[in-house]
C-alpha cells in the first residue's frame, strides 16, 4: 500500500482546537505555518512579557495546557472567515478576533470555568514572536494512522486523532514503522523532512476529547504497547514545498 498524507492539522491557539487543511507550504527550518501562533498565558506567567508583548519562546508551563486541565482537551474549532470559532460541550460557542482586546478578554472569561479556580487564572491571549510549540526547535510532528489503529486495537477502544495534536498524519505505513525512522529522510510530495526524534507524550492524552474527562492512563497504555511513552515523530523540514492531502509519502 502506498503511503499518503491523510491529514494536515494546524492549531491556531495552543491547546485549543485545530484546523484541518487541504494543503500547506512548508519552509525549510520552520514549523507548520500558523501552528500554535497564539497561546493563552496564565496570570503567574505575565512577568515574562515585555511591555505587554511576548517577545520570545517560552516553555509550556507558561500557558494553559491540556496536561494541567483535561477539560481543555475537549475544545474544538479554528479559523472561520477571519475569526477563531471555538466550542466545548460545557460552554456556549464563542468566536473571537484574536487581535481585538475585547474579544481576547471574552476568551479569558470563557476559559476560566474550564481551567478552574485552583490554578493561576487565564490572563492574556498572546501572539508569539515564533510558534509556541512545546519544543523551541522548529519541528513538524508526524503521526501514523496505522499505529493509531494498532494502539486502538490493543486497548479495545477508539482514541481518534484530536488528543495527539499532530501536524501531519500518514496513511499506509506499517504499524509503528515510524519508530525506526529517526535520522532518516521523509519525502512528502516535493518536500523533504529529516526525522529528528520521537514524540514523548504527557498526561494530556489521557483525556477523552469529546468530554474533556480523564478516559485512561495513556502513558501506562503506551508503555504496555511499545515499552516507552513515545507516539509519533518530530521532523525538521530540510526542503520546502507545498504539500497536499493525498501526496505520496516515502521514507
Amino acid at each position: 500500500m502506498t503511503a499518503r498524507l491523510a491529514h494536515i492539522r494546524s492549531h491556531p491557539i495552543k491547546t485549543l482546537g485545530a484546523d484541518d487543511l487541504s494543503d500547506v507550504v512548508l519552509t525549510a527550518g520552520e514549523r507548520l505555518p500558523g501552528d500554535r501562533r497564539y497561546a493563552v498565558m496564565h496570570e503567574a506567567a505575565l512577568k515574562h512579557l515585555t511591555d505587554g508583548q511576548l517577545t520570545r519562546w517560552l516553555p509550556k508551563a507558561a500557558f494553559l495546557r491540556g496536561a494541567a486541565c483535561f477539560d481543555l482537551q475537549a475544545v474544538k474549532g479554528g479559523w472561520r472567515e477571519g475569526r477563531i470559532a471555538l466550542t466545548h460541550p460545557d460552554q456556549p460557542a464563542i468566536e473571537i478576533d484574536p487581535e481585538s482586546a475585547d474579544d481576547r478578554q471574552a476568551l479569558m472569561d470563557w476559559l476560566a470555568p474550564l481551567w478552574g479556580a485552583d490554578k493561576s487564572p487565564p490572563a492574556q491571549l498572546v501572539r508569539g514572536a515564533e510558534a509556541l510549540t512545546d519544543q523551541k526547535t522548529p519541528l513538524v510532528s508526524i503521526l501514523s494512522l496505522s499505529s493509531l489503529k494498532a494502539l486502538e486495537d490493543h486497548l479495545g477502544q477508539p482514541l481518534g486523532i484530536d488528543r495527539w495534536r499532530g501536524n501531519l498524519w500518514v496513511e499506509g505505513w506499517e504499524p509503528l514503522a515510524e519508530r525506526a525512522m529517526v535520522g532518516q529522510e521523509i519525502a512528502i510530495g516535493d518536500a523533504r523532512l529529516t526525522v529528528r526524534e520521537p514524540i514523548g507524550r504527557c498526561i494530556a492524552t489521557d483525556a477523552d476529547t469529546a468530554t474533556g474527562k480523564r478516559q485512561l492512563d495513556m502513558l501506562a497504555a503506551l508503555n504496555d504497547f511499545t515499552g516507552d511513552e513515545d507516539f509519533g515523530i518530530f521532523a525538521e523540514v530540510t526542503r520546502g514545498a507545498t504539500i497536499a492531502l493525498g501526496d505520496e509519502v516515502h521514507a
